[in-house]
């Protein structure tokens, strides 16, 4: 006498199993990736923004504005897009307005260089950006 199986057995469902879990591991790396060049477009939006508000600054003051007295080297204070210096540049360029957002996770400040001119830097603790005010992408 034969009997009918209706289901699966035991070795077909762990190989499901397995072949589920290998997707969603490699979907998460790719999205982990993804999510990271989205905030570092983000951050670089952000920087020539803050250019085009140096370029009102020194229409209006005669000079262009730096976080650090004196035009010293300037770090980005970590706040992941709420630090010190980012909130310094969203007051004295964007008179208070919320440009450096949160959700980019980056803090920036703006240094002097020689000549007159400004560097503007981006961090979120892995990676670090530098935008001049000849409009040229670095890093620090």
């Amino acid at each position: 006498m034969t009997t009918k199986s209706s289901g699966f057995s035991l070795i077909e469902l762990i190989v499901v199993v397995a072949i589920i879990g290998i997707l969603s591991a490699v979907g998460t790396t790719f999205y982990g990736s993804y999510t990271l060049s989205a905030k570092k477009t983000s951050a670089k939006n952000i920087m020539q923004q803050v250019a085009l508000g140096q370029t009102e600054y020194l229409s209006s003051y005669g000079t262009y504005y730096y976080t650090e007295t004196g035009g010293a080297e300037c770090s980005p204070s970590a706040g992941g897009g709420n630090g010190a210096t980012s909130s310094d540049i969203e007051t004295n360029l964007f008179s208070g307005g919320d440009i450096i957002t949160s959700e980019a996770r980056f803090d920036m400040c703006v240094e002097a260089t020689a000549g007159g001119g400004y560097l503007i830097k981006a961090s979120n603790g892995s990676t670090n950006i530098t935008l001049d005010h000849t409009g040229t992408w670095g890093d620090y």
